[in-house]
């Protein structure tokens, strides 16, 4: 199937360049979903939808002279996709597409993927993307590797009360060590975490680490009618590793990370 996040709908460049008005595509949802009369957009625009059949595209006009990014874009199109998400299936469009008319809407995106988006919003129907997210407490972890470390817990006391320029290589070592190890518990960690969240679903993406300090970035996707389950399940591994790990859970939100590519 094509993901919604990899189709950009083409639209005339010299047609929308001369136009006042262009169409921002935020998603792709079933063809009952209306928007909150007070929903609003990139550049605080109202949105609106476009259907086709039995799918539509949630919408909203922008300035095509205006440039696209801001952490306030950003922002409002993550805000849209991840509202519907509470209350409907919805296949994200990567930020930034953005075509010329309604027609460009349904003609070269709607229209051509009618029936994968269909079957795709049919397979994600109650279902919404949750992030479980850890981050280690840097004086526990830290702690802990230098305890399981004798070569760490000698280098210390080598660095310890000296100048930098004396210890840089010890330094390196230490730092080395911890970086290593700091890896195999986070590998460990998330293992532990999706054998903990394996009843619940296996439907789960591991995301790399964005932080020194990340424990574990799993996307999972779930049912919201069950979203107590997976907020019940998260606070016991908070109570398992309280002052150790901190952890989050994120959501619901689009399904980002569990959107079918073509095969």
């Amino acid at each position: 199937m094509t993901s919604p996040e990899d189709t950009e709908p083409d639209g005339d460049d010299e047609g929308t360049a001369a136009a006042s008005t262009a169409i921002y595509v935020y998603g792709i949802v079933p063809a009952d979903v209306q928007p909150d009369d007070d929903a609003t957009g990139i550049h605080d625009a109202p949105i609106d939808i476009v259907t086709h059949g039995e799918i539509a595209a949630l919408v909203s006009e922008i300035d095509p002279g205006r440039r696209l990014g801001t952490p306030a874009d950003l922002q409002a199109h993550a805000r849209i996709l991840d509202g519907t998400s509470h209350v409907a299936p919805v296949l994200p469009l990567r930020f930034g597409a953005v075509v010329s008319d309604r027609d460009a809407v349904i003609n070269g995106l709607l229209a051509d993927h009618e029936d994968e988006f269909a079957s795709a919003l049919d397979k994600l129907e109650g279902f919404a993307q949750y992030m479980v997210k850890g981050r280690y407490v840097q004086e526990t972890i830290l702690r802990e590797i230098v305890d399981d470390s004798p070569k760490a817990t000698s280098l210390l006391e080598e660095i310890r009360d000296q100048p930098e320029e004396l210890t840089r290589d010890a330094r390196m070592a230490l730092g080395e060590i911890i970086g290593h190890a700091l890896e195999a518990k986070r590998n460990a960690d998330t293992r532990t975490t999706l054998e903990i969240l394996s009843p619940l679903t296996d439907t789960a993406d591991v995301r790399d680490p964005t932080h020194d300090e990340d424990a574990m970035q799993i996307a999972v996707l779930f049912e919201v009618d069950r979203q107590g389950e997976l907020e019940h399940t998260v606070g016991e591994l908070a109570e398992r590793w309280d002052n150790r790990v901190t952890m989050r859970l994120l959501g619901p939100m689009a399904p980002y990370d569990f959107i079918v590519a073509r095969t």
